[in-house]
């Protein structure tokens, strides 16, 4: 018989990855709102600074596949995962949920959780308080408190957030535009929802990172001013001040604001993997290479089955290429490339790491694939094109790709 494959080492605190539960409603058009359960409930086991929670785009990497435990926890490196169902009838809603010891398979703890839909936010915060205190007993009331503050109590708004947040990487403009709609519904509804605020500046940013506006002079203005407000009324709120970071940063320029959001955040809640990854990214813009590396691996161990991996694959890229490993930067790079064959930034990196590193050969055929998927890119515009190097690491970069054949 074969032996299971290595996982990954156990954190030193108790772990835990919850699973997309099931939507048991017979409406496929609630699967937003039993992914929102569960993604609440991830985000108050999250504030437990004793605990060690996987994030949400790792867990639900399972979604409609049919699971063992045991496997799942040497993917994702836990002990512990929760299963479980919502069924919403009308006003009310059931959530059941089981806590299984991903070592041996043993069932922990079952229990339903029945309520009226507008006691939905209780719900959750019972059964992440439940799971919590079953797997780490010793938790301080503090703790409890901290995971139970909510970012609105408006049922209205949390429905179109909920609808948002299952979109949050868009890959067409289209798709933005309905994503950065419902946001803006949810801000409507209840204006002093935070995270609504920092998702759409995460929104704006990203369409003027990827070229989907007509105006990017107002996009980007578009993206601060909902960063502002994240970040005014967030001040508690971990996902609104690095949604609020990464704006200021990226679309602003103003990297040591990020940089402090970004901690703010991490400090809110120490098992965000958005947050490390943001942070790592502000912390290579600051030009500290090995201390972005660290907290860009954090993210990644938080988060270690991400759909989106190529954007911290693409910080440690950039971090080790800044910092002189040109071997581990073109390594990174290829693995960005994986998934997206097509995505220009790693190509830059490819491109610049092999030059400097004296393959110019390698060097060439990568900015060649580079011109191709970006023909009116230069060295004399990359400053413009991409993230806010500090001039050191900019000027590294553009003798990279000037070497390798890019047009000044």
């Amino acid at each position: 018989m074969a032996a299971d494959p290595p996982g990954l080492t156990l954190p030193a605190q108790p772990s835990i990855a919850a699973l997309p539960f099931q939507n048991m409603s017979g409406d496929p058009g609630q699967e937003y709102f039993a992914d929102g359960v569960v993604e609440e409930i991830i985000t108050a086991l999250s504030r437990f600074r004793s605990l060690f929670v996987i994030a949400r785009n790792s867990s639900f990497a399972y979604k409609g596949l049919f699971v063992d435990v045991k496997q799942v926890g040497r993917e994702l490196g836990v002990r512990y995962v929760l299963e479980g169902s919502v069924r919403r009838s009308m006003n009310q809603v059931r959530v059941t949920a089981q806590l299984v010891d991903a070592l041996s398979g043993a069932h922990l703890w079952a229990d339903r959780f029945d309520g009226a839909l507008e006691d939905i936010f209780d719900l959750q915060d019972r059964v992440a308080a439940r799971v919590a205190s079953e797997i780490e007993p010793r938790l301080a009331q503090a703790e409890l408190e901290r995971a139970r503050r909510k970012p609105t109590v408006n049922l209205g708004a949390n429905d179109y957030y909920l609808r948002a947040l299952a979109n949050c990487y868009p890959t067409t403009k289209e798709q933005s535009e309905e994503v950065l709609g419902l946001a803006y519904k949810a801000i409507e509804l209840d204006p002093a929802f935070a995270s609504a605020y920092g998702i759409a500046a995460w929104f704006h940013s990203r369409r003027g990172q990827n070229q989907w506006t007509s105006d990017a002079v107002r996009e980007r203005a578009d993206a601060l001013r909902m960063a502002r407000r994240a970040a005014e009324l967030g001040r508690e709120d971990a996902i609104s001040l690095a949604f609020a970071g990464y704006t200021f940063a990226f679309a602003g320029r103003e990297v040591e604001n990020g940089a402090a959001l970004a901690d703010r955040a991490i400090e809110l809640n120490p098992n965000l993997a958005l947050a490390w990854g943001i942070c790592g990214w502000v912390t290579l813009m600051l030009g500290q290479h090995d201390a972005a590396i660290e907290r860009t691996a954090h993210a990644m161990r938080l988060s270690p089955l991400d759909p989106f991996m190529r954007g911290p694959q693409t910080t440690m890229a950039v971090a080790n290429l800044m910092a002189g490993r040109y071997a581990e930067a073109v390594s990174w790079a290829a693995k960005a490339l994986q998934p997206d064959p097509k995505f220009a930034p790693a190509w830059r990196i490819a491109a610049a790491g092999h030059a400097l590193a004296g393959h110019i050969e390698e060097a060439q055929a990568a900015c060649a694939r580079l011109r191709q998927l970006d023909p009116l890119l230069r060295v004399s515009n990359l400053g413009a094109v991409s993230a806010p190097y500090r001039p050191a690491d900019l000027a590294k970069f553009e003798e990279g790709l000037r070497r390798a054949g890019l047009p000044e």
